[in-house]
């Protein structure tokens, strides 16, 4: 269902199956599919494409252009939103720019609660949960299952690793391994999210060999060149433990300790 005070674009292609509430604009080059539900006053402006099964709720602003003194306009400028996602009131997520590649990625079955901003260029994995007033400047990376607590900012270029978590007013500004548990302005690491990782599955056996990798990169004083290398045969049998010193071995920003 339309309701009749909502503006669309002639230009914009809205599957059958989506619901449009009061007042909401749809821009140009704007594509939405099935089943998704766009609440009153949500803006969204193109190009963007967003997927099957979403629902963006009231006062949302949805691909608007970046807030990126250097964007003119970029021709390759495009957001793009997968399905499953649950986007609350008031939250801002922003096309990419085409010195960042051109596009903002949002994956499936996240939850983005009121207030987040997420700036131009991220790149956003899959079943994350960004609490009230998380904000990611632009380039930020947030792989697959993180929970953002409230009012958490990340830097620019920032990536975070899967299933890591961040404490309430976080304020992250290196990159975060996947697994940790992080807190503080600036954050600093506070051991291995090990409820998140039980509720996702993860063997007694997998966990107690993360805490072993944890210990030593963050508990005997390691440089991260000798933590890496005392890492290497824990690595070789365990899968996660190989990505847990992948991540940190390709961080170019560096990673918080």
């Amino acid at each position: 269902m339309i309701h009749p005070t909502a503006i669309i674009d002639a230009s914009a292609r809205i599957s059958d199956s989506i619901s449009i509430g009061p007042y909401a604009v749809i821009g140009p080059e704007v594509t939405i599919d099935d089943n998704t539900k766009i609440g009153s006053h949500v803006v969204i402006k193109g190009p963007a494409h967003i997927g099957k099964k979403n629902r963006i709720f009231q006062f949302s602003s949805i691909g608007e252009d970046p807030q990126d003194k250097k964007f003119k306009n970029d021709k390759n400028s495009v957001l793009v939103i997968g399905d499953n996602n649950i986007i609350r009131e008031y939250c801002t997520i922003n096309r990419g720019t085409d010195h960042g590649g051109g596009k903002t990625i949002l994956g499936n079955d996240n939850w983005i609660m009121a207030y987040v901003h997420i700036a131009h260029d991220c790149l956003i994995g899959n079943r994350n949960t960004f609490a009230n007033n998380t904000t990611l400047a632009g380039h930020v990376i947030v792989d697959d299952n993180v929970i953002f607590g409230g009012f958490t900012g990340i830097h620019q270029f920032c990536h975070i690793g899967s299933h890591s978590f961040t404490a309430i007013s976080s304020v992250v500004v290196k990159d975060v391994p996947p697994f940790l548990m992080i807190s503080g302005n600036t954050a600093s690491p506070n051991g291995l999210n090990r409820e998140g990782l039980k509720r996702h599955g993860y063997s007694s056996d997998t966990i107690n060999l993360l805490k072993k990798a944890y210990k030593i990169v963050y508990r005997e004083g390691l440089t991260t060149h000798d933590a890496l290398e005392k890492l290497k045969p824990l690595a070789e049998s365990s899968d996660e433990l190989r990505k847990f010193s992948d991540f940190i071995s390709n961080s170019s920003r560096g990673i918080v300790r």
